[in-house]
């Protein structure tokens, strides 16, 4: 299926976003419009400073736009209330950080299922969904390990378990192997394409490291707070 024939999980229009005030203004984005459709896998490049972490932010409803909308599933995030957009980040909307953002005292297990139960889950129902959250990323066998007893690489796997647990249909992924050695990251670059393709998941990644590209759909080009180029796989440079 084409690119444009899927559903538009995410549209920005003329997104703007300004830090201070005066000559000590900073515009991070300026103008950004654009598209992004159900099953995609899309990363967002740019040098530091390009404003590629602020439109990740502003998609993720991490932040709000000075000017513009961001529409998830058609509707415009910048207009809900904290409760609105708590919901949405909750069942929505998965993530993934960099640091991994595990709670250090939880199991891995605990820490995949803590947003089921407040999302209103039975901690029976969130224990059999954890478990198997885990073994889909390989790690069943270390379900009650804490983060200090577990790897990078494995404490991201348990991340991605956890941005899976209320089955959000776009993960957010802010730089997913950039702690990472590139065997490991590798891997989880794998795991995400494995999880996209199985589940139809849009998966929406912040990334510098270039071994995205061999699993992008697309590449967004961030520079100077605009949208300077799209790559579109078939035409990437090799």
């Amino acid at each position: 299926m084409s690119l444009d024939t899927r559903n538009v999980v995410v549209r920005t229009v003329d997104l703007a976003k300004q830090y201070g005030d005066g000559e000590a203004a900073v515009r991070a984005l300026n103008g950004v419009s654009c598209e992004i459709f159900q099953g995609e896998y899309l990363s967002i490049m740019g040098p530091s400073g390009s404003g590629k972490s602020t439109l990740f932010n502003m998609i993720g409803g991490l932040d709000k736009p000075t000017e513009g909308s961001v529409y998830v599933n058609s509707v415009d995030i910048a207009q809900l209330t904290p409760r609105e957009l708590a919901f949405l980040r909750c069942h929505t909307i998965g993530y993934i950080f960099q640091t991994f953002n595990l709670i250090t005292v939880r199991t891995a297990l605990e820490n995949v299922t803590l947003p089921m139960l407040f999302a209103g889950t039975s901690p029976d129902d969130a224990d059999e969904k954890g478990m198997g959250l885990l073994e889909l990323v390989g790690l069943g066998h270390r379900y009650h390990h804490r983060p200090s007893e577990l790897s990078g690489g494995q404490q991201q796997r348990v991340a991605i378990a956890r941005s899976l647990a209320n089955s959000p249909s776009i993960v957010l992924a802010d730089e997913p192997t950039g702690n990472l050695d590139l065997k490991t990251g590798q891997e989880i670059i794998d795991l995400l394409r494995q999880l996209n393709h199985e589940q139809n998941v849009t998966i929406i990644s912040a990334t510098h490291d270039h071994k995205m590209l061999d699993v992008s759909d697309r590449i967004f080009h961030i520079r100077d707070g605009q949208l300077a180029s799209i790559d579109v796989k078939d035409e990437v440079p090799t």
